[in-house]
C-alpha cells in the first residue's frame, strides 16, 4: 500500500493561526497580474503526490490500500488573481443525479479535510491536506469519489479514485430496452448498470434482423462514458432510416474491460401489429392465388398435350381405315376379267 509522499512547500506567515496546523501554502506564483482569458483560480491534485513521469500533472488523485488504511493527500487550489480568494471545499460522490450511486458507495464519505474554507493571498498557491480513511468492512474494488471547490461563482469537482484491495470482479448489464419511432428513423432506448466493484467504460454493439434478414449492425464502439460501481446510467440510441414496414428485433451488446459481457433485445413494429399481419396475410394470399393459377394453367396445358398424344393413333386408324375402304371401292367397280391374270 503506498504512502503519501512528503510534499515540499513553504509555510507562509500571512496564513491565519486557526489553519497553520492544516493549510500549506507557497510563496507568491508572479509579480505579473492574472491573465484575461481563463479564471483566476484552479483546484487540482497537489504536485509530488504520485510517483513517477507526470506526478506533477495528475489529472485526478488515485489512492489504493486495504481495508481499514488511512491514505492521504493534498488539494492544491491556486490563486492567480490580485486579489485573495475565498474558497469552499467538501467531499463528494462521483456525480450527481438519480442514476449516481449513493456517497455511501463511493469514498467521497471516507474523506476528511483540514479545511473546509480556505482564503488564498493573491498570486498564491495553497495545499489542503486531507485524509481518506478505509472501513475495516468496506468490499475490495473501486470506489470513487470527489473533491469540490467552489468559489467566485465557479465549481471545480477533482475526481478521487480509491481501489480498495481484493478480489475484482467486471459485471455489466444492459437494462429497459425500448425501441421507439422518431421522425423518420427511430431511437433505441437503454440503460446500463455497473454490478461489479471496478469501474467500467463500456462498448456497446447494436445489430436489428427483420423478416427478411439484417437490417441495420454496428460494431462496438465506446460510449466515452464511465460508469462506477452501482451506477446505472440511461443512454439513446439514433437509427435514421430505420425499416417502416417490418417487425424487428433489435439487439444490443454491451463489453468492458475485465471480461464484462451483457446483451438484451426487444422488439420494434413500426404500424400496428395487426396491420402488419392483414398486409402480410394479403400479401400471402397474393402469392397463393398466383401460384395456383399457374398451377391450373400447366395443368391444363399438360392435359391438352396429353390428349393430342392419345388422339395421334385414333387418327391413324380412321386414316388407314377409310384408305382401305377406298381401295375396296375401287376394286369392287372395276370389270370382271381385268385382273391381272385375266387371258384375252
Amino acid at each position: 500500500m503506498p504512502s503519501r509522499p512528503r510534499l515540499r512547500v513553504a509555510r507562509p506567515a500571512a496564513v491565519a493561526p486557526a489553519l497553520a496546523a492544516a493549510l500549506l501554502t507557497a510563496p507568491a506564483l508572479s509579480t505579473a497580474p492574472a491573465a484575461a482569458a481563463g479564471p483566476d483560480w484552479t483546484a487540482r491534485p497537489a504536485a509530488g503526490g504520485a510517483d513517477g513521469p507526470g506526478a506533477d500533472g495528475r489529472p485526478y488523485f488515485y489512492l489504493e490500500g486495504g481495508p481499514g488504511s488511512a491514505l492521504r493527500d493534498r488539494l492544491s487550489i491556486v490563486n492567480r488573481g490580485d486579489r485573495p480568494r475565498t474558497v469552499r471545499l467538501r467531499p463528494a460522490a462521483p456525480s450527481t443525479g438519480p442514476d449516481a450511486p449513493s456517497a455511501a458507495r463511493g469514498s467521497g464519505a471516507w474523506i476528511a479535510l483540514a479545511a473546509e474554507r480556505v482564503t488564498v493571498p493573491a498570486r498564491t498557491r495553497a495545499d489542503v491536506p486531507f485524509t481518506l480513511t478505509v472501513p475495516p468492512d468496506a468490499p475490495p474494488g473501486d470506489h470513487p469519489g470527489a473533491l469540490v471547490v467552489t468559489g467566485g461563482g465557479r465549481e471545480v469537482r477533482v475526481r478521487v479514485h480509491l481501489r480498495i484491495s481484493g478480489p475484482v470482479l467486471a459485471a455489466l448489464s444492459v437494462e429497459d430496452v425500448k425501441v421507439v419511432k422518431a421522425g423518420r428513423g427511430a431511437a433505441i432506448h437503454y440503460a446500463l448498470v455497473n454490478r461489479g466493484n471496478t469501474v467500467l467504460e463500456p462498448r456497446l454493439a447494436v445489430r436489428a434482423d427483420g423478416l427478411f434478414g439484417e437490417v441495420l449492425r454496428r460494431d462496438a464502439r465506446p460510449l466515452h462514458v464511465e460508469l462506477a460501481p452501482g451506477r446505472r446510467v440511461r443512454l439513446t440510441e439514433k437509427w435514421p432510416g430505420a425499416p417502416t414496414l417490418d417487425s424487428v428485433d433489435v439487439t444490443l451488446t454491451a463489453t468492458a474491460a475485465g471480461g464484462a459481457h451483457a446483451a438484451a433485445s426487444a422488439g420494434y413494429t413500426p404500424v400496428p401489429r395487426g396491420a402488419l399481419a392483414g398486409a402480410a396475410a394479403v400479401a400471402l394470399g397474393l402469392v397463393g392465388g398466383a401460384g395456383a393459377w399457374l398451377w391450373r394453367r400447366r395443368r391444363g396445358r399438360r392435359r391438352a398435350r396429353d390428349g393430342e398424344a392419345a388422339a395421334a393413333p385414333a387418327r391413324e386408324t380412321r386414316e388407314a381405315r377409310e384408305a382401305r375402304e377406298a381401295r375396296e371401292t375401287r376394286e369392287a367397280r372395276e370389270p370382271a376379267g381385268t385382273g391381272s391374270g385375266a387371258r384375252t
